[in-house]
Formats: C-alpha cells, sequence, structure tokens
C-alpha cells in the first residue's frame, strides 16, 4: 500500500498501555520515541504488542513547529530537530526537519514560517499530539 502521508517513521513497539477505549502505544524510531493513541479495537486487530515492528503515520499539516524553549503543552510528542530545508509557498510554508536518523516534513502556514523567525540549521521543535500518530504494521 502506498499513502499521501510522506512521514512514515519505522520503529519498536516498547510499550502498549491499554484503557476502557483506547490503548497508548509507545514507539523507538531509533532515539526518538513516538506516542499513538488508537482504539483498543484498532490495538487488537493490528496485533499491536511490544516487541513488534511498526510504522507511525504522520500528515505533515498535523506537524506544529516550535521555536525557542517550549513549555507548558498537553502534546506528548516533542520532537527536537534541526532544520534541513524550507520551501515557501504563497500561503504554506514546508519544513523539513531532521529528527535523530529521520526526516519530518511539516506544514505550517506561511505566516507562521516569518513569525517564527526560523531558518536552515535552526534547532527547532517539531509537536504531534498522540491522536494524530497512525499506527501501520506489515
Amino acid at each position: 500500500m502506498k499513502l499521501s502521508a510522506r512521514n512514515q517513521l519505522e520503529g519498536k513497539v516498547t510499550k502498549v498501555k491499554k484503557g476502557m477505549l483506547n490503548s497508548e502505544i509507545t514507539l523507538d524510531i531509533g532515539g526518538p520515541i513516538i506516542t499513538s493513541i488508537i482504539t483498543n479495537d484498532s490495538c487488537e486487530q493490528l496485533n499491536i504488542k511490544e516487541g513488534i515492528k511498526a510504522i507511525a503515520i504522520i500528515k505533515a499539516s498535523s506537524i506544529l513547529i516550535g521555536a525557542g524553549n517550549i513549555q507548558g503543552l498537553s502534546a506528548r510528542n516533542q520532537l527536537k530537530g534541526i532544520i534541513e530545508s524550507i520551501k515557501l509557498g504563497s500561503v504554506n510554508a514546508e519544513i523539513a526537519l531532521k529528527v535523530g536518523n529521520h526526516q519530518l516534513v511539516s506544514i505550517i502556514t506561511l505566516a507562521s514560517s516569518k513569525e517564527l523567525g526560523i531558518a536552515i540549521g535552526d534547532e527547532v521543535t517539531a509537536i504531534i499530539k498522540a491522536s494524530s500518530v497512525i499506527l501501520g504494521v506489515h
């Protein structure tokens, strides 16, 4: 299956915490940790268990970019990265980050990219809600 989501990060499930309706899945992608919240039904259908390989799938538009010292956010996934490229459009900006051994691509508004004052080589934080991380298995 091919997907339009650019961010597909393979890793190993390190923790499964089941709740009443949803499960919190922790995925080690080779340094950074990604947390995903999926339904218990999905967890069972995908046979998600500690130790299996899984892929975190994240739409570029679901990744927020934070510059400077980030504090007081409820988003579980806050990954430090270095900006590798910035492509400016008429409305949006595409920001590519190096996070560990992976590249993450974020789409933010052009206005936000200018307000942040970010440039290639800057360290920023990719902010992703756990509920925005889709999991896939082979």
